[in-house]
């Protein structure tokens, strides 16, 4: 994203409450609500014989230029449009770089995570006129969280390359290990070329961010990182704010925007939706609005094409799924 974000008034940072309290049965696939206390409920069951086919019978207001594609956990795909061809992703890359991270750095929900020293790197890239940043000191200790914030958040490309480089001890060792998670994913069509979004050549399609999607979701650490609103640079006197604009409406709890002239604007998203009294999760991908426009423009258009299908998603599938369950 080229250009950097603008800082709001300092205020404390906080967490999107997840609705409904979800939490993810490791192993299971299928997520589970929250009881009183720390004990889960049952399993969200099965979708009932003919549920798939109700899902994707639902008239989406798909975009139209782009692609897109939506699922619903414990459901299954609603669709899929635009032509699957890998396409710049700009910062929607920074979803792969956080997910290898905490893949080699687990971190566990509400807890820092490792000490990292921000190297003069990081700290001479922290204000730039061309990309996207967030402000950090040579020297500085920071948090594992907090830095994962600052690149997910504001979407600090310098941040994305420290980390890279102290997991990894370079940036081309890190891309590596993408392009290795991305093929255990099954991204078959996905190349990483940097860990920032900067690079033109780093493509993707919907269909293969999805499944990037649907397996970083699984991380209750990442799951709060992306619902985070606002983050405060420490000794910056400065606070940023999520460049996801749906975060917090309707039920919208991450993920991840990205926009550049090449790319044009791009959104992954998480939303929940109550069903038959089950929390489900919905996922979304949308890619390459307004290409060749400029990154506001882009990005106001990946905004508003998502907004639209959470709308209708949520509007018309529990009716849909309930139809299903009584024929």
């Amino acid at each position: 994203m080229p250009h950097a974000p603008v800082p709001t008034p300092r205020r404390r940072s906080f967490l999107v409450p997840l609705s409904a309290a979800l939490a993810l049965a490791t192993g299971m696939g299928t997520w589970y609500a929250l009881a009183g206390g720390d004990h889960l409920t049952a399993p969200a069951p099965n979708p009932a014989p003919g549920s798939v086919a109700a899902a994707k019978s639902l008239h989406l207001p798909w975009p139209t230029e782009g692609q897109a594609s939506v699922e619903v956990e414990g459901i299954g795909s609603l669709g899929t449009r635009g032509e699957q061809r890998p396409v710049p992703i700009a910062s929607v890359t920074k979803v792969m770089t956080a997910y290898v991270i905490l893949r080699a750095h687990p971190m566990r929900t509400g807890a820092p995570g490792a000490a990292i020293t921000a190297d003069e790197q990081a700290a001479n890239e922290s204000y730039s006129s061309v990309e996207t940043t967030a402000p950090v000191l040579a020297g500085r200790t920071y948090t594992q969280r907090l830095l994962l914030e600052l690149m997910m958040v504001p979407s600090g490309n310098n941040i994305a390359r420290l980390l890279a480089r102290w997991d990894a001890g370079g940036e081309q060792a890190f891309v590596a290990k993408m392009n290795e998670t991305a093929a255990a994913l099954g991204m078959d069509r996905t190349t990483y070329t940097g860990v920032s979004g900067m690079e033109t050549s780093t493509r993707s399609t919907a269909t293969d961010q999805l499944k990037l999607a649907r397996a970083a979701m699984k991380d209750p650490a990442f799951r709060e990182i992306v619902a985070t609103r606002t983050v405060e640079a420490p000794g910056a006197d400065v606070t940023f704010r999520n460049t996801n604009k749906l975060l917090g409406r309707d039920g919208v709890i991450g993920l991840k925007t990205g926009s550049s002239t090449p790319a044009g604007g791009n959104l992954v998203w998480a939303s929940t939706q109550k069903i038959a009294g089950t929390p489900r999760l919905i996922l979304g991908v949308v890619l390459h609005q307004r290409a060749g426009t400029t990154p506001t423009e882009g990005s106001a258009a990946a905004h508003e094409a998502s907004r639209a299908l959470i709308t209708e998603i949520r509007a018309t599938l529990p009716d849909a799924l309930s139809h299903a369950s009584r024929t």
